[in-house]
């Protein structure tokens, strides 16, 4: 064995395609290296793959799709078998109850569905439907999360239709188009803004729904504790910065 990996370069590797017998969607360019043994190789691939290393045979062919040996032996070199770049590693799943036979893995009609009636399901706790619950109401006290179509609400007192302002992040400027709940939004309340440039991502309709109207990319909704009402003119685009 000595004998055999001097003759192999520390640093030689090679690219392979790897084919599964059991998984016909399965294919994957892989480099090896050409010291490492054939149980390793086989290590490698249980884990792309989910054969097991006892439960594994492997073929190799050329690139022209002629067949050059079995890798029978696990304690020699990869580098034995001479391999090279753009040859082909079969693998086959000897084990008849592996989770790779059967087209378990590719046939999804295979797998029972699971199914929830919707009262089982939102009496369960930890699910998604609760998480999206909680973030929408994740400043909110206990009492506001229990009327979180109110959310923020307070907020509005100041806010007008045709105000000025400027939203956080990029202190963005325009003027304010839309006070209120937003259905196709989260609960609570938001303040539709028309930017006075196209920083935005719509011309005011969301989801489907048409809150106000602007220009293409003018709209924006946010939450009014991002929006300040005050002195906030347009800039002008010419204008540079002293320096």
């Amino acid at each position: 064995m000595a004998s055999v990996l001097q003759n192999i370069p520390a640093d030689d590797s090679v690219l392979i395609r790897v084919t599964h017998a059991n998984i016909k969607s399965f294919s994957a360019d892989i480099r090896f290296s050409l010291q490492v043994t054939v149980e390793a190789v086989k290590e490698k691939l249980w884990k792309k793959c989910g054969t097991s290393v006892s439960s594994m045979r492997l073929e190799l062919y050329d690139d022209t799709g002629a067949k050059i040996s079995d890798l029978s032996d696990n304690t020699r070199p990869f580098g034995f078998y001479s391999p090279h770049d753009g040859y082909r590693l079969h693998v086959i799943d000897t084990d008849p109850s592996s989770v790779t036979s059967g087209g378990w893995l590719e046939d999804t009609s295979l797998v029972e569905k699971y199914t929830i009636s919707e009262e089982a399901y939102d009496k369960r706790d930890g699910t998604f439907r609760k998480f999206k619950e909680k973030l929408a109401c994740k400043s909110a006290t206990d009492y506001e999360a229990k009327i979180c179509d109110n959310y923020m609400e307070d907020l509005c007192a100041h806010i007008k239709v045709g105000d000025r302002c400027q939203v956080e992040l990029g202190e963005r400027r325009g003027i304010v188009k839309f006070v209120g709940q937003a259905e196709t939004l989260a609960p609570g309340f938001w303040v539709g803004v028309q930017y006075d440039e196209p920083v935005g991502k719509h011309d005011g309709m969301v989801k489907g729904k048409r809150y106000f109207s602007c220009p293409p990319l003018h709209g924006g909704m946010v939450r009014p504790d991002k929006v300040k009402v005050g002195d906030y003119p347009e800039r002008d685009p010419f204008e540079e910065e002293e320096i």
